[in-house]
């Protein structure tokens, strides 16, 4: 048997190991065993918010369980094909590509470990704001909207429309949708910052060179039995009359929320709902969010210095650039990351590799760019 071969499976096997004690397989086994006898319960669907959390754990937890039970078995069947290929030598490929196999998916579960913060399992709320650019960068903005759309529908997440401004030329002025699936704060919020476009302007009749900066901010999806201390005197509540397609009820009322508060200088704002009371209901939901992200951030000062340049607009401030002109590339100018192909990020299948780039920078896998 090849060498190289059998060095890949025990390596394979060490890696389990190790990762099943860092993940603490055999307790998360037996918490989704309990979540599933609970989901059995007549009375389960009751409290239909409470009966949704917990569905949300349970695919957090198949997340993990479900590719490490798949790989425990595989790695233990590995010694039979071993057997196998020493008596005939047309197995030796087939172990091979086990073994690549394998290898596939312990490299994406050692990804999913490194989403170990306060809130990498909650679903997250991302919003995304038109910048510098003109019109153009309300095109962009919309053009990212749909882009983190895809993602999230090609990882069979739910999508939520919060709030959505539309700019009267073309795309958008601003936009919040909550992305609700296993782990979707923890692989969004490395997506945080200024997201450059360069491209030839469709809104330009010279047919020039134009740069867009859309902003992009994410935050998580936090329950109520998550605290956040919010003092009602440092909250400014504003109504105003709904735009866009929301029908005659919500373009003749102020049932439009804007909530700012005051001492971090945090706006968030929903027009999505109907009525005035589940727009601000939505609205406090988006601003807990917010104020954990702040939170976070301020417990993690390493990360909070990451994040210090981002509301920065203009050059130099990018997170991430994407070209269409004078080549087709984007290029994450924190990794390094690079894909030749502007549509297949656009499209949402491949932005992923950048979401796990940015994994790999913050666990010290790979070294930063810049």
């Amino acid at each position: 048997m090849d060498a190289d071969l059998v060095n890949r499976s025990k390596e394979i096997t060490k890696r389990l190991k190790q990762l099943g004690d860092s993940l603490d397989y055999s307790a998360k086994l037996q918490e989704g065993k309990a979540i599933e006898l609970k989901m059995g319960e007549p009375d389960f669907w009751n409290d239909n918010e409470s009966a949704q959390k917990t569905v949300m754990e349970l695919k957090a937890l198949k997340a993990i369980v479900g590719p490490m039970t798949e790989l425990t078995s595989s790695a233990e069947d590995m010694s039979a094909l071993f057997e196998m290929a020493e008596d005939d030598d047309s197995i030796v490929a087939e172990v091979a590509s086990e073994i690549a196999r394998l290898e596939k998916i312990l490299d994406d579960l050692e990804l999913k470990a490194l989403l170990n913060g306060p809130n990498d399992s909650a679903g997250a709320i991302l919003s995304i704001n038109a910048r510098d650019g003109g019109t153009d960068a309300n095109d962009w903005a919309d053009m990212l909207l749909r882009m983190y759309s895809a993602w999230a529908v090609g990882e069979d997440f739910k999508i939520e429309l919060l709030d959505r401004q539309d700019n009267d030329e073309a795309g958008i002025n601003h936009a919040s949708i909550a992305i609700r699936g296993p782990m979707a704060y923890g692989y969004l919020k490395g997506e945080e910052g200024m997201h450059r476009l360069v491209r030839i302007s469709p809104f330009n009749s010279e047919g020039k060179r134009q740069t867009s900066f859309a902003a992009v901010s994410v935050s998580p999806e936090i329950d109520d039995s998550f605290v956040v201390e919010i003092e009602d005197k440092d909250v400014r509540i504003d109504t105003y009359r709904a735009g866009g397609a929301g029908g005659q009820h919500v373009n003749k009322t102020d049932s439009a929320v804007r909530l700012t508060h005051v001492p971090t200088n945090t706006v968030v704002q929903c027009q999505n709902e109907r009525s005035q009371h589940q727009n601000k209901e939505t609205a406090w939901k988006m601003l807990r969010a917010k104020l954990a992200r702040i939170e976070e951030e301020r417990r993690e000062a390493e990360e909070a210095r990451k994040y210090e340049t981002q509301a920065r607009t203009g050059f130099g401030s990018q997170i991430r650039n994407y070209f269409l002109h004078p080549d087709q590339r984007v290029k994450d100018a924190r990794t390094g990351h690079y894909v030749g192909n502007f549509n297949s990020v656009m499209d949402g299948s491949e932005l992923q590799g950048f979401l796990d780039a940015f994994l790999m920078l913050k666990a010290g896998k790979i070294e930063a760019t810049s």
